[in-house]
């Protein structure tokens, strides 16, 4: 089976692909769909949907995991982030017809066993895991990563935006 990983994001929307066979983890790329900065919010919202549109279209996953948003204290930077996953959750709907989410506190405590694990440790187990000489790069790439093994493990998710 093949997941699609992906840490919703505004500047940087990290993505990973990884094989699952029978528990067996393999993966297949990685890497982010990134906005410039000096571009318009609309601008950048239309560049986050046909790099996610052309992902998904290219890789055809069978499944896809998208990481639910954490809010901190910095209510405009969680807004662009709120808009910009809506712009991913629609993409990936229309593509795919199995859309699962998960929480931080769920993908961290499915991967390394442990709910307030740091970004290190979730590293370090998705390098584990997958087998990987190097830390994934950027951080929302084995953010990503890590969603996708989360829902590779998982017996049950929340499915979500059905064709």
């Amino acid at each position: 089976m093949r997941i699609l990983g992906i840490d919703p994001g505004y500047a940087t929307v990290g993505y990973g692909i990884i094989e699952n066979d029978n528990g067996k983890f393999r993966p297949l790329d990685y890497g982010a769909v990134e906005t410039p900065a000096n571009l318009a919010t609309p601008e950048r919202l239309i560049m986050i949907e046909n790099g996610i549109t052309e992902l998904v279209k290219s890789v055809e996953p069978d499944e896809i995991a998208v990481e639910e948003l954490f809010f901190n204290t910095n209510i405009t930077t969680g807004i662009k982030v709120a808009q910009a996953r809506g712009v991913i959750l629609l993409s990936c709907a229309k593509l795919c017809d199995r859309l699962f989410e998960y929480t931080p506190l769920q993908i961290k405590s499915t991967v390394t066993g442990n709910g307030t694990a740091s970004k290190t440790q979730v590293q370090f187990m998705v390098r584990s895991l997958l087998r990987l000489k190097e830390t994934p790069k950027p951080d929302d790439a084995a953010d990503a990563l890590a969603a996708a093994i989360c829902h590779a493990l998982c017996a049950q998710g929340v499915k979500r935006g059905l064709k």
